[in-house]
């Protein structure tokens, strides 16, 4: 690595670090988790510093956190969803994902297939839509954060958000009569 890339990246840690840092415990459990992602990070500038410049570096490496965080999330802790959700009159409410401490195999198989469902239905709306839903309400990332790294303004997350919901419930409305009607 030559010195200028060594001093980019000296210069890098510098200026991004603290922010970096509080960014990232704000969304994890605790500060050995916050460190461990903050080296991937650092980890990641080196090693993409050495084949291809960075353009909007401060972006990237909150971009790069966020995904390292995400990936945390998923591997430490997958929350199963609670079939006996409440229904509204459009359908499912979303926002009602939470642990079931049941260890029935009835319930360990709804919570998968609802899961399932849940994900196909996903997979159907533009990736916008998708991620604006995936960020907000299972990852619990507020509105001002996702604007804060997408850099697109709030209403437009907001109305993202809207129709994914709209036809997640549509979806998800056939799902949810036949798991509750036996």
């Amino acid at each position: 690595m030559t010195n200028e890339k060594q001093g980019k990246i000296t210069a890098t840690v510098t200026s991004y670090g603290q922010g970096l840092r509080g960014f990232i415990r704000k969304r994890v459990n605790n500060d050995a988790d916050a460190e461990d992602i903050l080296q991937d990070v650092w980890y990641q500038l080196s090693a993409v510093i050495n084949t291809r410049p960075v353009e909007q570096l401060g972006a990237w490496l909150y971009r790069v956190a966020k995904n390292r965080i995400i990936d945390k999330r998923r591997k430490k802790s997958e929350l199963t969803w609670n079939p006996a959700m409440d229904a509204d009159r459009e359908g499912v409410q979303f926002g009602k994902f939470t642990p079931v401490a049941d260890d029935n195999p009835e319930t360990a198989y709804q919570d998968r297939m609802a899961w399932q469902q849940l994900w196909r239905a996903l997979d159907e709306l533009p990736p916008a839509q998708r991620q604006v839903f995936v960020w907000h309400e299972l990852e619990q990332l507020s509105f001002a954060e996702i604007a804060e790294i997408t850099g697109e303004s709030m209403g437009k997350l907001i109305s993202r958000k809207h129709y994914a919901v709209v036809h997640l419930r549509k979806r998800l409305k056939i799902f949810y009569d036949e798991l509750t009607i036996k």
